[in-house]
C-alpha cells in the first residue's frame, strides 16, 4: 500500500518456518458485558466449537519481532487494545468479543475495548485512542480493508504489534501487521455454491444478498460462490445481487425486492446469517412456505441452524467468531520471539439437514 507519508521501516521479511507450538483452543465463558455494567450469562461454548488451525503450507510465510520492529515483552504485564467494528446486534459480533473478553480475563491480561459502531471513522479514533490509552498490543476486527493509514502510522510510531481478526487490511504483513487470523472466505463461498447445487438439482435462478461493500469478506465470498456455480452448474444462473450490509433487516427489505422482480428465483445465497434469516422472514411475509426458496448462508448463529431444523434454510457454512484463544495465543508466542504465520487460517464446519439437531450447541 502507499503511504502518503514517510513511516519507519518495521520489518525485513523473515524465513519460513511453521508456527512454533500448537495452539489449544477452547473459549470460556462468563466474562463482564461489552461496557462492563452487567454480567454474562452465557453458557461455555459445546465442545468441538472452539477455533481450529488449518496446518500452514510449506513455505508459507512467518513474521519474527525482531523483523517487525517491535520488543520483546511478557504478555502478562502488557495491555492489549481490542477494536470491534460493528454494532453489538449481530450474533458474530457478540461472540467475537466475548471470546477476546474471555481470553484477556483467563490469562489476566488488561484488555481496553472499544465498539465503532458500523462506524469507519470512528474506529480510526477508537484504535488511535487505545493507543493513547497505552495499549501494547492491538487485536483489530476492521469494518472496511481499505483507510488504515493514520493507525498503522501511529502504530509503527510505538512500535506496537497489530493482529487482525476476520477482515484483512490492505497492508502488508509484518510491516504494517503481524497476522491475520480469519476463515478461507473464497472456500465459504465455494461451499456454500455445493449446497446450493445439492439444494436445487444444479438449475434455476438464484440471488445473492451481499455482504457490506469495502471489504474482502464480501468480496472472497462473491468470488468462491461464482467460481464453483460457473465450474459445476452453469444451468444454474445468478440473477439477483445486492448488499443487505450483513443486517437482518436489510436482507429482508432486498429480499421483499427480489420476491417482485424475481418471483420465480429458486434460491438465495446469504453471506451471512443475518441477512438469511432476514430473506426467511421476507419469504413468510409473502406467504411462501419452508422450502420453496432454497437459502445457503454463512456464519453459523444458532437461528439460522435452527432454521435448518425448521425447513427454511437448506445448509449454513460455519464462520467461527471465537478469535480470543488463537489471537492471544499468537501475540503470546510473537512477544516472547517466536515465530508466527502472518495468515492464520480457520477450518470451519458446515450445517445441514444431517447434522443440524445434533450440532447445534455448538452454533452461538
Amino acid at each position: 500500500m502507499q503511504r502518503t507519508t514517510d513511516r519507519p521501516r518495521l520489518l525485513a521479511r523473515p524465513g519460513v518456518v511453521a508456527l512454533a507450538a500448537a495452539v489449544a483452543l477452547t473459549a470460556t465463558a462468563c466474562a463482564k458485558s461489552e461496557d462492563d455494567a452487567s454480567k454474562d450469562t452465557r453458557s461455555p461454548a459445546a465442545a468441538g466449537a472452539e477455533q481450529k488451525v488449518v496446518t500452514p503450507k510449506p513455505g508459507s510465510k512467518t513474521c519474527a519481532i525482531d523483523a517487525y520492529g517491535a520488543q520483546k515483552l511478557d504478555l502478562k504485564n502488557a495491555t492489549v487494545g481490542f477494536s470491534q467494528s460493528e454494532k453489538e446486534a449481530n450474533p458474530f459480533r457478540i461472540a467475537e468479543t466475548q471470546s477476546i473478553k474471555d481470553e484477556a480475563e483467563k490469562r489476566g491480561v488488561k484488555l481496553l475495548t472499544a465498539n465503532a459502531q458500523s462506524q469507519f471513522s470512528k474506529q480510526i479514533s477508537d484504535v488511535q485512542d487505545l493507543l493513547a490509552k497505552g495499549a501494547d498490543l492491538l487485536v483489530i476486527a476492521p469494518l472496511n480493508s481499505d483507510g488504515w493509514d493514520p493507525v498503522l502510522q501511529a502504530a509503527a510510531a510505538k512500535k506496537v504489534p497489530i493482529v487482525t481478526i476476520d477482515r484483512k487490511i490492505n497492508a502488508t504483513a509484518c510491516k504494517d501487521y503481524v497476522s491475520f487470523i480469519a476463515s478461507d472466505f473464497v472456500e465459504q463461498g465455494r461451499r456454500a455454491a455445493d449446497q446450493m447445487i445439492e439444494a436445487t438439482g444444479g438449475k434455476g435462478e438464484v440471488a445473492i444478498l451481499l455482504g457490506s461493500a469495502g471489504n474482502n469478506v464480501t468480496t472472497e465470498r462473491t468470488q468462491g460462490f461464482k467460481e464453483r456455480i460457473a465450474e459445476k452448474a452453469p444451468e444454474l444462473k445468478v440473477v439477483f445481487e445486492q448488499t443487505g450490509e450483513f443486517a437482518r433487516e436489510k436482507g429482508q427489505q432486498v429480499t421483499e425486492q427480489l420476491i417482485q422482480s424475481k418471483p420465480g428465483i429458486k434460491g438465495i445465497y446469504a453471506e451471512n446469517d443475518e441477512m438469511g434469516l432476514g430473506a426467511v422472514a421476507a419469504l413468510k411475509g409473502a406467504g411462501k412456505k419452508a422450502g420453496d426458496v432454497k437459502i445457503v448462508t454463512v456464519d453459523g448463529t444458532r437461528n439460522a441452524v435452527q432454521g435448518i431444523v425448521d425447513g427454511w434454510i437448506s445448509g449454513v457454512i460455519e464462520s467461527n467468531p471465537r478469535f480470543g484463544p488463537l489471537a492471544f495465543q499468537t501475540l503470546d508466542t510473537f512477544t516472547k520471539g517466536e515465530k508466527v504465520p502472518q495468515d492464520i487460517i480457520i477450518q470451519d464446519s458446515a450445517y445441514t439437514a444431517g447434522n443440524a439437531k445434533t450440532d447445534i450447541t455448538k452454533a452461538y
